[in-house]
């Protein structure tokens, strides 16, 4: 599967971003699509994954309440909506996709494990 990420830009700090990924070359109708971050000089971090049959919805403690990851079965695309943003969630986006999740309570917050990456979109959230 092939994953466009857009949506990316510069807003104020407290403003909100929709962040789209759209996947091309199979129709998604099972696995994980997930968000990752990594901004300058940092290791790249989990965001948010969403289970594309069941729409069971994890996030990391850092966005918990003020990012929402959904799906659009009828787009073939994930989504990512940001709110009160603040200048620490200044980083580039990248969407990530796995289809078969593994055993564990943890997996789905490292990136090893999704094989399918697209392009980053840098998000920047000025103070």
């Amino acid at each position: 599967v092939q994953l466009q990420a857009s949506g990316g830009g510069l807003v104020q700090a407290g403003g909100s971003l929709r962040l789209s990924c759209a996947a091309s070359g199979r129709t998604l109708s099972s696995g994980y699509i997930a968000w990752f971050r990594q901004a300058p000089g940092k290791e790249r971090e989990f965001v948010a994954t969403i289970a594309w049959g069941s729409g069971v919805t994890y996030y990391a403690d850092s966005v918990k309440g003020r990012f929402t990851i959904s799906r659009d079965n009828a787009e073939n695309a994930v989504y990512l909506q940001m709110s009160n943003l603040n200048p620490e969630d200044t980083a580039v986006y990248s969407c990530a996709s796995v289809s078969v999740g593994y055993s564990g309570n943890t997996w789905y917050r490292r990136a090893a494990n999704y094989p399918d990456w697209g392009q980053g979109t840098l998000v920047t959230v000025s103070s």
